[in-house]
């Protein structure tokens, strides 16, 4: 009987041992173990060439030596929808291990806010590892080409009219152009579809200007900032004037509406998160822990800024948790504010 009793626990002790070997083998990779020889994916919703597509492939040469593990980080190309399209991927359907990153264009988050039915995604939900740009050294300026009529903003509030081309809906070139003929009271006409900021068609006269980055200015017509060959009639995105522009007024400063400054607030907002990175919801938390905490690495290293100021990249980056604060903030607009913007900037435009 005792033998018989030893040979069953010694048959279930060989019986369970593959078990605990088994459940040891699936135990969690650490990060270092789950990044190390991995290639990371990092989404940008333009097309190459522009602001997105450059800081994109700025933080991905950069990005990858501060996560455990030093993958590789890769960007692809993911156009449509003025950033919905890519919004829409990440929340839904990206790979939610943390290979799989977006840089998300702002105005792409605040559409969801908005109300836009094809906004199928919650911006207080995605993992934000941080933004490189706060807005702390640029400025969105509504520019007209040298020979316009208008030397300010008083003259388009004033009978003289221009002519701008803009992108595709939900762009920010387009959604200013639209505040400043709606809410500033700028006589302006607006030439949509333009894939990217037409200084061609300008120079060619085909239109007169267009609101542009003073970032994006600099680091793609370098030329054409050094010359000043344009002229800048309003700043968008700033509380102050910008020290290089002192004689150009912020939208803010051209507000005659009480009522519409916290309209314009609201509008204004993505820009203090401007190049935003973003993981889809459900990322394992320290692999989330460990982005963000690269992120903000990335943005302190001397050869990551050295290069980043090179291209004329404003460099004021905030964390993921600040990045989150704006977009809850934008969340919290009252709805009337939101309808007014709406009328404004209609939900899909």
């Amino acid at each position: 009987m005792a033998k018989a009793l030893m040979a069953a626990l010694l048959a279930g002790a060989t019986l369970s041992a593959p078990h605990i070997v088994g459940a040891q083998e699936r135990a969690p990779a650490s990060v270092e173990q789950f990044y190390k020889g991995r290639t990371v994916n990092l989404f940008v919703a333009n097309q190459g060439g522009g602001r997105y597509d450059l800081n994109a492939r700025l933080v991905a040469r950069h990005l990858g030596r501060f996560i455990p593990g030093d993958p590789n980080v890769v960007v692809q190309n993911l156009a449509g929808g003025g950033g919905l399209v890519m919004a829409n991927r990440m929340y839904n359907t990206a790979d939610r291990d943390g290979a799989t990153l977006a840089v998300l264009q702002p105005g792409a988050a605040q559409t969801a806010i908005q109300g836009v039915p094809t906004a199928k995604f919650d911006p207080t939900k995605f993992n934000w590892l941080g933004s490189v740009s706060s807005f702390g050294d640029d400025a969105d300026l509504l520019i007209v080409s040298p020979r316009h009529k208008a030397q300010s903003a008083a003259d388009l509030r004033a009978g003289v009219s221009a002519t701008l081309g803009s992108g595709t809906p939900g762009s920010t070139n387009l959604t200013f152009a639209l505040i400043g003929r709606d809410v500033l009271g700028l006589d302006l006409r607006i030439v949509r579809g333009y894939n990217s900021a037409p200084f061609v068609p300008m120079e060619a006269g085909e239109i007169d200007g267009q609101v542009v980055l003073m970032s994006s200015i600099k680091s793609t017509h370098p030329d054409l900032w050094r010359s000043q060959a344009f002229k800048a009639l309003v700043q968008f995105g700033r509380s102050t004037r910008h020290p290089e522009l002192p004689d150009t007024p912020t939208a803010r400063e051209l507000v005659t509406d009480p009522e519409n400054m916290p309209l314009l607030e609201f509008a204004e907002l993505a820009f203090f998160m401007s190049l935003p990175v973003i993981a889809p919801p459900g990322v394992p938390p320290d692999r989330l822990a460990a982005l963000q905490q690269a992120f903000v690495a990335m943005t302190g290293d001397a050869d990551f800024r050295r290069e980043a100021e090179a291209m004329h990249v404003d460099l004021s980056p905030i964390s993921g948790a600040q990045v989150l604060a704006l977009i809850r903030k934008a969340a919290a607009t009252p709805g009337k504010i939101i309808a007014r913007y709406n009328e404004i900037v209609p939900p899909g435009e």
